[in-house]
Parts: structure tokens; C-alpha cells; sequence
């Protein structure tokens, strides 16, 4: 499957709020459509737009991070993760990033869990960017029944201590299907009516 470059990123603040750093609750963006199935699960707070036929976006409004759900028609029935890391184009890989991310570095690489599947995954970032700020990107790609899934989250590089969890929470518990359930970890404090009270 080949890389998706982002079109775009719109950094609305540098600043991270307490909900960021500590989100408490979450948001859930299922799929529809039969055709396109996918579950993500999001710290409540960042917004959604897109889905459906196009692009699914998450941002926070108030820091420099956005997540892009990109789904489209594959031909490769044999994709695996693993096969995908052994052929990664490091050079290819570089050259798709730069035009956004002037000055692109490659990172680590490896696979990672989805919820219901495995993806391949790498991290580079950049010391400067069309936005003006030092940007880091975690690129992640599957192939399930048919479809590849590319979900991409840019982050603010100097917030990456704030941010990077949520980065690996929205990826660990992204699915694609559209009946997944909430959370990888994560814990979901109990229900104050059903505690008992002896």
C-alpha cells in the first residue's frame, strides 16, 4: 500500500490545557457505512469532521495535535505488517513527508496492535514546518478485507511529552471494524450507582 502524504495541519494552539493532559472521558467515531468500516476512540475535548466517503479528521483546538483517518480500495489480499516493514522505502517515505515537513527524519519503525488487527508504523519528524513549529508524525497502515486503513497523527514535537500518549491511546484502540468497544488502556471508573454502599 503506498504512503498517503497529509494535504494539511492546522495548529490552533501551542499551548496543552489540563483536559488534554488528562482527559477523562472519551469520544467514538464509528463508521456507517458497510463498505467503510472503522472505529476510533478519542480523549473528549478534540473535534471530529470528515468520515464517511472522505477523510476522517480529529484535532484538539487548543494543541498542536490532529489525527487523519484516510480508508481506500486495496488489491493486495496478502498484506502483512511485518512483510510491509521488511519493504519500507526509507527514501520514498522521506520524500513524501518533506514537502510538508521540511528537513523530514525517519525514526523508529516497527508494527503495532490496532484493536482487532496489526499495522505497520513509523515516526519521523522535523525541525521546521510549513506551520512554523518543530512536527512529529506517527504514520500507521493496515490492510483488512479488502481495504487499507492509514491513520496519521501530527503533534507539536516540543509537547511530545504531553502528547505522544494520546497519540498511542487513539492508535491502540482504533479498529477497523465499527463495533468496537472502549478502551485499551485505559480504566472506566465504576458507576457510582452501582457501588455498593454497605
Amino acid at each position: 500500500m503506498k504512503h498517503i502524504s497529509v494535504a494539511g495541519f492546522a495548529i490552533l494552539g501551542l499551548v496543552l490545557t489540563p483536559a488534554l493532559a488528562s482527559a477523562q472521558s472519551v469520544n467514538v467515531t464509528r463508521s456507517i457505512l458497510p463498505t467503510l468500516p472503522y472505529t476510533v476512540i478519542y480523549p473528549e475535548g478534540m473535534i471530529a469532521s470528515g468520515g464517511g466517503g472522505d477523510p476522517l479528521t480529529i484535532n484538539h483546538p487548543d494543541a498542536p495535535l490532529q489525527c487523519d483517518l484516510t480508508v481506500v480500495p486495496v488489491e493486495d489480499t496478502g498484506w502483512t505488517a511485518d512483510a510491509a516493514l521488511g519493504a519500507l522505502d526509507e527514501a520514498e517515505v522521506v520524500a513524501a513527508w518533506s514537502d510538508i515537513m521540511p528537513g523530514f527524519a525517519l525514526g523508529t519503525k516497527g508494527t503495532v496492535p490496532y484493536q482487532d488487527t496489526t499495522a505497520l508504523v513509523y515516526e519521523g519528524s522535523s525541525p521546521e514546518s510549513s506551520m512554523g513549529v518543530p512536527l512529529t508524525v506517527v504514520h500507521t497502515e493496515t490492510v483488512a478485507n479488502g481495504r487499507g486503513y492509514v491513520l496519521d497523527c501530527l503533534y507539536g514535537s516540543e509537547q511530545a511529552e504531553q502528547i505522544r500518549p494520546i497519540v498511542d491511546f487513539i492508535i491502540a484502540n482504533f479498529a477497523t471494524r465499527s463495533d468496537a468497544e472502549c478502551c485499551i488502556g485505559a480504566e472506566v471508573a465504576p458507576d457510582q450507582e452501582a457501588v455498593s454502599t454497605q
